[in-house]
């Protein structure tokens, strides 16, 4: 049975300008054609018709970097692993509930304990539950004692890596997260690459003979530059961390070489905000929580400098929050967005870094884009986004495989994503 959607317009996920007064066709869970104006309301004998006048439709949102074992809500990743993996599941699938209540029609899980990342995309495919759809690569690879290493990804040496690659393949993965740096885990050094390069070069090739797609954390230039010489797909972060106070120096020579490269970067400039607006909500902080504060401040500033001047230099952003991590809830993304924007992204651009420009890059060809054939993961909200992202916050109808999810709306947003601390 075919369905329609009438809006006021429809940004389509290709980038292009939207469509005024839209009819969106839908059949059997797929696109089947976008009708411009003038098409006329179709014949109610043709199938269901949804109207929501002044609203806009546009494609499912799509989170590129979260980690659904983590709740988001404060502990540490060393806290978070202590649980038991029965937890660690129930976790994820609650993770996926709160993205799928704000739009996120899909997210890719850049690490998780062992295969419970795998298990919960199962559950959501077989509909035991509601949750945004998952590509996970279950553990991140990384070498002995290094970031994530809790998660059981732990690999090193040229075989020792080519071995791992091929565990988690056969054991589901949608693609490979290697830790090319240290990062937030405690005893590593987020200023230093990991894995020395032929390491990552071994990764990424046994990788890609499986038919695998390989993203890199990065934390520091001298990792961007191995992630770049091994041949990665996509890079997290990108930061430029030069030291264990948290200095970072921009390196424009390094840019120029990752946009020739023509790798997307994963952006989670939200996980800064996020962390600024926990602690600013307490009446009194100690001077280490004031530190802190005052560090995460800083990469916040610094890191939307970057963008800026990473985007002028030809590097393409894809839109991720790193939701779990620290205090970053899941339905954050819209936040991201709104600081892309402020960062120098029209709306319609950070739109799109959500939409198709993130199916893109992840290699998620059947979503983020609102084309004959693809799935009918679908957003509509009301009023118009492009001349306020602040709309997205207001979900009339969220479909996911044409089919009708609950929703949530604003009044059950996470605080942080309601009071935007820009």
């Amino acid at each position: 049975m075919k369905s329609f959607i009438t809006a006021a317009q429809l940004i389509d996920g290709t980038g292009q300008a939207p469509v005024a007064d839209p009819v969106l066709e839908i059949e059997n869970g797929r696109i089947v054609k976008v009708h411009g104006a003038g098409a006329g309301r179709p014949d109610a004998s043709a199938g269901e018709i949804r109207d929501f006048p002044g609203a806009t439709i546009l494609p499912g949102l799509i989170d590129t970097h979260v980690h659904l074992n983590l709740p988001g809500t404060g502990p540490t990743l060393e806290e978070a692993m202590r649980e038991g993996e029965e937890v660690l599941l129930a976790t994820s699938m609650g993770s996926a509930a709160q993205a799928l209540g704000a739009g996120i029609t899909t997210v890719r899980d850049l690490g998780a304990f062992g295969t419970t990342s795998l298990a919960a995309r199962r559950t959501l495919q077989l509909g035991y539950a509601r949750g945004a759809k998952v590509i996970a690569c279950g553990p991140p690879m990384t070498m002995t004692g290094g970031h994530c290493w809790q998660m059981g990804g732990e690999a090193d040496g040229v075989e020792g890596v080519r071995r791992k690659v091929r565990e988690l393949c056969r054991a589901g993965a949608d693609f490979i997260k290697v830790m090319a740096s240290g990062g937030g885990t405690l005893g590593t050094r987020s200023w230093l690459p990991s894995f020395a390069r032929h390491e990552l070069c071994a990764i990424v090739e046994e990788a890609h003979r499986n038919e695998r797609r390989v993203t890199a954390h990065c934390l520091c230039a001298e990792s961007i530059d191995n992630a770049i010489a091994a041949g990665v797909d996509q890079i997290e972060h990108a930061n430029f961390l030069v030291d264990a106070s948290g200095r970072q120096q921009y390196d424009p020579a390094m840019v120029d070489r990752l946009a020739q490269a023509g790798i997307p970067v994963t952006t989670t400039l939200v996980v800064y905000v996020a962390s600024v607006f926990h602690y600013r909500r307490r009446e009194r902080l100690s001077p280490a929580e004031q530190a802190m504060v005052d560090k995460w401040l800083r990469r916040a500033d610094e890191t939307l400098d970057y963008l800026r001047r990473m985007t002028d230099a030809g590097v393409t952003f894809v839109a991720g929050t790193d939701a779990g991590w620290r205090f970053t809830p899941f339905d954050t993304l819209l936040l991201e967005l709104e600081i892309m924007h402020r960062g120098g992204y029209s709306a319609l651009g950070a739109i799109h870094a959500a939409t198709g420009a993130a199916a893109d890059a992840i290699g998620a060809g059947d979503i983020g884009r609102l084309t004959p054939g693809k799935a009918a993961d679908i957003l509509v909200v009301a009023g118009d986004p492009l001349a306020d992202l602040d709309a997205l916050r207001d979900p009339l109808l969220i479909l996911q495989d044409g089919r009708p999810q609950h929703v949530t709306g604003r009044e059950n947003l996470s605080a942080i994503a309601r009071a935007t601390p820009l």
